[in-house]
């Protein structure tokens, strides 16, 4: 198999598993109309498509200030070195976004303290928000939503992605089993979290439940707690 194979082998979905993959991936999509509000919050991860969005909507007047909250994970000590929310506001600044309106919350190490973080320094520099645009992966925008809801009961949530259909996503990651198995990740988390109260409860359609049961069953569990 030459590189070139090899490669598109590893960007390829398995045709047996692209229903189920599509349906999660699908279930994750919140679906919010964009419209403006206090303040941007981009969320800690191994994908600088979180910075892309942040800095486009940015640009379109959606909001007047951004945050960039996330330290580092084992899965993108390598890639963001200095730390996930310093990459993606060098990024933003890179692009045109003044440095002015870009805040940096360095420590969060999971979504939870993403927003307990975010909200400490937006405190501290005296600001009140009652609406956010919650920036994250794709498959992160429902466990996203639900633990900003938890922590933020009065705030009005946005969730966004950068624009990218499945397939361009996986091809932009680079590994298709990463991304099914991060979206297998995020299903279950939604129910866990909710039961152990760091999320508010979300609906899991039947067909949700069954494409994750049968994508743990082909062995994408790397991310499953």
């Amino acid at each position: 198999m030459t590189h070139a194979d090899e490669s598109t082998a590893a960007t390829t979905i398995p045709e047996e598993h692209r229903a189920d993959v599509e349906t999660l991936w699908e279930y994750h999509n919140m679906h919010h109309e964009l419209r403006p509000c206090d303040v941007g919050i981009g969320l800690g991860s191994h994908d600088l498509g979180v910075a892309i969005i942040a800095t486009d909507l940015y640009h379109r007047g959606f909001y007047p200030l951004l945050v960039f909250t996330g330290a580092n994970a084992p899965t993108t000590i390598e890639r963001f070195p200095r730390g996930e929310a310093v990459h993606y506001a060098e990024y933003a600044v890179g692009h045109g976004v003044p440095a002015d309106a870009v805040l940096i919350e360095p420590r969060a190490t999971n979504t939870q303290q993403n927003f307990e973080l975010t909200l400490t320094l937006l405190d501290g520099q005296g600001v009140a928000i009652r609406s956010a645009i919650v920036m994250s992966r794709p498959y992160q925008q429902r466990r996203a939503y639900a633990t900003a809801k938890k922590l933020w009961p009065q705030v009005d949530v946005i969730c966004a992605s950068n624009p990218l259909d499945l397939d361009s996503y996986v091809r932009s990651i680079g590994d298709h089993s990463k991304v099914i198995s991060m979206l297998v990740g995020d299903t279950q988390r939604v129910e866990v979290y909710a039961e152990r109260g760091f999320a508010i409860p979300q609906e899991v359609p039947a067909d949700v439940s069954t494409a994750y049961e049968r994508l743990v069953r082909a062995g994408y569990t790397s991310r499953i707690l």
